[in-house]
């Protein structure tokens, strides 16, 4: 008797360091080691280095070309013509494509082919991607076999949009971040994620400026990113605050999780999100959270008042008395932040994986 193995090919433009990527690396890892499972990733964007470790299972393609972006649209012709051909010699059971504004890429690429495609759209079902992307979407979209979402709150805006299109909602995989090493905690207010105009870093460094706290340190984990160059921006906010030796820009950190364990309080100040797998990560390693609740994410992922505090979105006075709050009151930010740890289990990597899994190969039964 012949053994089947099923075929599954992830389509994205970047691995490096960001939430969409970590996830496509962590589902990309889970399903390689499962019985009659082949992964495939065909990562074809302008850059093609992979920040995340994957599993040497994992088949990697890649264009033999480099995206120019002097000539941008012949560069783009021919990424849409390298992903068809790749796809259609994969011949995989089905495709999985990441990435709002390249769904619309792939999507044009496998156009005509048998291949079911999935679309995983990541980013705020509020974001517009401007007119011609606006336009596509709406005309390629219904054309995929599924749309999976990561918030409930996605799914309500999207099937006003689409009404006939099959709609799931999977949010991230956070797997469990365990204190192996020990690692002692210090008086640390943590926020994790890409230095991008939409993070409003700025706007956390004014408010933890206001807090009288002197032996407490803001740290600031995450690049440049999108050319916007707000390290400097930011570091001339600092200076000008004269608040240098209360606020570290760590950078980019492959270790993430030294920042999640040796701090004592997340916070978030991201106005557009589909699903932050920051928070879900720092609640995971035990720290409550104070976010803006901004669409979509947070409010499906902080339990208000009990793990953390949902803020409205720009109210900089309520944010800076709820971090303040968890700052003064020690046994407030461990109950919190034990309560954390348990609510984010319903974000199991293995249930998670499994339900995503299930559905891109549109299975009922159990997947082992």
């Amino acid at each position: 008797m012949s053994i089947i193995i099923k075929k599954i090919v992830f389509v994205i433009h970047s691995l490096q360091a960001g939430g969409m990527e970590r996830v496509v690396t962590e589902f990309a890892n889970h399903f390689v080691g499962k019985k009659n499972i082949e992964i495939h990733i065909v990562l074809y964007g302008i850059k093609r280095d992979i920040f995340y470790k994957l599993n040497n299972k994992i088949h990697i393609h890649k264009p033999h070309f480099t995206f120019d972006n002097k000539r941008r649209l012949l560069s783009t012709i021919k990424t849409v013509l390298f992903l068809r051909k790749k796809i259609n010699k994969l011949v995989p059971d089905t495709v999985v494509s990441f990435g709002e504004y390249w769904n619309n890429l792939v999507l044009m690429a496998v156009y005509g082919l048998k291949t079911p495609i999935y679309i995983a759209d990541r980013s705020s079902p509020l974001k517009n991607l401007g007119s011609i992307q606006n336009s596509l979407r709406k005309w390629l979209y219904p054309k995929a076999a599924g749309l999976i979402l990561q918030t409930q709150e996605a799914k309500a805006i999207y099937q006003n949009q689409f009404k006939k299109l099959n709609i799931s909602v999977i949010g991230n995989p956070i797997r469990e971040i365990d204190n192996i090493n020990n690692i002692k905690r210090e008086n640390i207010v943590l926020m994790v994620g890409r230095l991008i105009d939409s993070k409003h870093q700025d706007r956390l460094i004014k408010i933890f400026s206001k807090i009288n706290k002197s032996d407490w340190k803001l740290v600031l984990v995450g690049g440049d990113a999108k050319k916007q160059k707000n390290k400097e921006k930011l570091t001339k906010l600092i200076n000008g605050l004269k608040i240098e030796n209360r606020i570290i820009l760590a950078g980019s950190q492959k270790n993430v999780e030294s920042y999640y364990l040796k701090s004592k309080i997340f916070v978030f100040t991201s106005s557009s999100e589909g699903f932050p797998n920051v928070i879900g990560e720092a609640m995971a390693a035990g720290l409550p959270v104070v976010a803006y609740d901004c669409v979509s994410g947070p409010s499906e992922i902080i339990n208000n008042k009990e793990d953390g505090f949902l803020v409205p979105l720009y109210d900089d006075k309520m944010f800076q008395e709820k971090l303040e709050m968890l700052m003064k009151n020690e046994e407030l930010r461990k109950i919190m932040g034990k309560r954390a740890v348990i609510n984010i289990k319903r974000f199991d990597n293995e249930k998670i994986s499994n339900e995503f899994l299930k559905t891109v190969l549109n299975k009922q039964q159990n997947i082992n």
